[in-house]
């Protein structure tokens, strides 16, 4: 397995938003990615990262872990909140779902969007773990095979 890593964790406050999305972005140079990729990522990593400031966290700031690996050519982001939980990760995933009036619910779709790969697992009360990964694109609009993933949590 040839693979680089990196790991961070910081508290889930707005103002780690934009830290989260120049380390994304700052790490995913390790790679080919178009300047267009390089910004679906930043903006895929900023949705994880609220998610997970916004709904996993409603009583009070916790800690967001954010993993980033290059496994055979494949960049792979894994956000992490222990929060409280989706109770139902399909319906989440739908667009314009949201449990706050003031947001308007597209944020897996922005992730699933501008990713190649998205995928949340979530429990009440277990927090919510996401998967997200992009190859950079080829010639002929052609994307890498997907390598090894990130180990599971």
């Amino acid at each position: 397995m040839d693979a680089e890593r990196i790991i961070v964790e910081f508290p889930s406050r707005p103002e780690n938003l934009a830290l989260a999305r120049v380390i994304a972005t700052a790490f995913a140079t390790r790679l080919d990615f178009t300047v267009a990729e390089t910004e679906e990522i930043s903006v895929a990593v900023s949705e994880a990262v609220s998610n997970a400031i916004i709904h996993g966290y409603r009583e009070g700031p916790g800690i967001v872990r954010m993993e980033l690996a290059v496994v055979d050519g494949v960049l792979e982001i894994l956000v992490i909140d222990h929060g409280c939980g989706i109770p139902d990760v399909d319906r989440a995933r739908q667009p314009a779902y949201t449990t706050s009036e003031d947001r308007m619910g597209l944020g897996f779709v922005f992730m699933e969007s501008f990713m190649d790969e998205l995928e949340v697992d979530s429990a009440p009360g277990k927090g919510t773990p996401i998967v997200m990964r992009k190859r950079p694109e080829r010639e002929g609009g052609e994307r890498a095979a997907t390598g090894q993933s990130l180990p599971d949590r």
